[in-house]
């Protein structure tokens, strides 16, 4: 018997769920804030958005993109798959744009969540799927006046499209993974660039291709053979990046000596300057923090019309910024801040069994079982959840895996005429013991290493443990002394 499905986002994750759920016979309703799908894809609109897995991988297994312009796929690029998602697949219908969640809370005498939208409708499903994913909520950095500038400003993950950088004096505070995209396109056409940094990054080469058309005109003239050899290319970046760059956060010896010295030859390379150099030479651990991978980044801070700043920042002022050395007038500030990723403060309030909130249940941090499941919230399957996220590989693949266990899930309650499934409490605990001891062994571990995986309290709360084969391993079965249905 067919499930009703609330997903919530239409992200990479919310389709790929609502796709596989439909084709599984289930009845599917995705609601969307945004008046597009797309998630981050459609609200990073920054000069130079591209993602950092090859675009080989960042695609679905059974929606494979033969069009991508370049190796690693640029953001519209990315976005207009997502759209191509919905055409394909016939999500339109299904599809309720400008319309996103409120709340949703869990009925234990029907079996049922009561979903509540920003326009005030109330209605019934036996399952919700929040898609709602780890890097949506921008972040300002604490510094003193960060709200006082006078000019314009923005976060890079809300881009201001109105405003011309040509000849201005511009400011980027950050320096990580958005910042070394959109930085050397603005280098090209800023009077001034002023890139405030805190910690050096490590950088490894891109190496990124363009597709040209006369490549793609030859796959095009045979479509099967072209399938065979991206499917065959497809297996071998992932085991590679599977098997060999996951030894950088594995912490072996041999991958933290392979990636740190391929990351060094990149900044030799790129950097003649040995002052700059130095400024840009971490002191933690490779892996530690998320890698960056660009080969524009270092040529970019090296033009004439950038400076980079490394000494701390102590105001921002309505013109400029105050650093311990000095001060920089600018016209133009944007921030390349990150997001708050360790709050797992979610848009919709969700309400589980006893009325117990989800925001009141993570409240030390979040925790679920293979990142999916939460106890004491039946039927609810969420994507991309706690410790899913890669530093080596990609998203898609562990979206993927998510949402095939969700529907084993659903075919065991239907199997057992059962109403509802939760993780026990001894199972997710279980589940996040084993992964803590785990992580202990990373690099993310270290306890010297700031970076957004960690909360305050030390824990990894955003990272998978191991390589992505492990997780498809874990979520290939439904494991019944974990989960428990009724």
């Amino acid at each position: 018997m067919s499930k009703r499905i609330a997903v919530v986002g239409a992200g990479m994750g919310g389709l790929c769920a609502a796709i596989k759920a439909r084709e599984a016979g289930h009845e599917v309703t995705v609601f969307e804030h945004a008046d597009s799908v797309g998630g981050t894809w459609r609200a990073n609109r920054y000069p130079g958005v591209a993602c950092d897995v090859p675009a080989i991988l960042y695609q679905f297994s059974f929606a494979p993109n033969p069009n991508w312009s370049h190796n690693y796929a640029r953001g519209p690029e990315i976005h207009e798959y997502t759209k191509s998602l919905v055409d394909q697949f016939g999500l339109a219908k299904v599809l309720r744009l400008n319309e996103g969640v409120r709340s949703a809370r869990w009925d234990a005498d029907a079996g049922t969540w009561a979903v509540e939208t920003e326009k005030g409708a109330t209605e019934t499903f036996d399952a919700i799927v929040p898609a709602l994913g780890q890097l949506s909520r921008p972040c300002l950095p604490e510094i003193a006046g960060v709200r006082d500038f006078a000019g314009p400003k923005w976060h890079a993950a809300e881009w201001d499209e109105g405003v011309d950088l040509t000849g201005k004096r511009v400011g980027v505070i950050g320096s990580a993974a958005s910042a070394v995209q959109f930085i050397p396109e603005i280098a090209k056409v800023a009077g001034e660039l002023v890139v405030f940094q805190r910690t050096p990054n490590w950088v490894v080469p891109r190496n990124d291709n363009h597709v040209t058309p006369e490549t793609k005109a030859l796959m095009a003239t045979n479509i099967d053979m072209a399938m065979k050899l991206g499917a065959q290319q497809r297996a071998m970046i992932f085991d590679n990046a599977d098997n060999y760059f996951w030894q950088a956060f594995k912490w072996t010896p041999e991958g933290r000596a392979a990636y740190t010295r391929t990351a060094l030859d990149h900044l030799e390379a790129q950097v003649p300057d040995p002052e700059l150099r130095a400024k840009l030479t971490p002191d933690y651990p490779i892996g530690c923090k998320r890698i960056l991978i660009t080969d524009d980044f270092y040529p970019a801070l090296m033009r004439d019309n950038v400076t980079l700043e490394t000494a701390g920042i102590d105001r921002i002022e309505a013109h400029g910024v105050h650093t311990s050395a000095g001060f920089h007038e600018l016209d133009v500030l944007i921030f390349a801040t990150g997001f708050e990723t360790t709050q797992w403060d979610w848009s919709m309030e969700v309400v589980g069994e006893g009325g117990r909130t989800l925001k009141e249940t993570w409240k030390d941090g979040p925790e679920a079982y293979l990142g999916i499941m939460v106890s004491g919230f039946p039927n609810m399957f969420m994507l991309y959840g706690p410790n899913t996220n890669l530093g080596h590989n990609s998203i898609s693949f562990m979206i993927e895996q998510q949402v095939g266990y969700m529907l084993k899930t659903l075919a065991a309650l239907e199997a057992e005429e059962a109403k509802a499934a939760n993780v026990t409490p001894d199972g997710q605990r279980r589940f996040n013991e084993r992964i803590t001891q785990l992580l202990s062994n990373t690099v993310w571990a270290d306890p010297h290493c700031r970076s957004w995986y960690k909360a305050a309290n030390g824990r990894v709360y955003q990272n998978w443990a191991s390589d992505c084969a492990t997780y498809a391993e874990h979520t290939a079965v439904l494991d019944r002394e974990a989960v428990a249905l009724r």
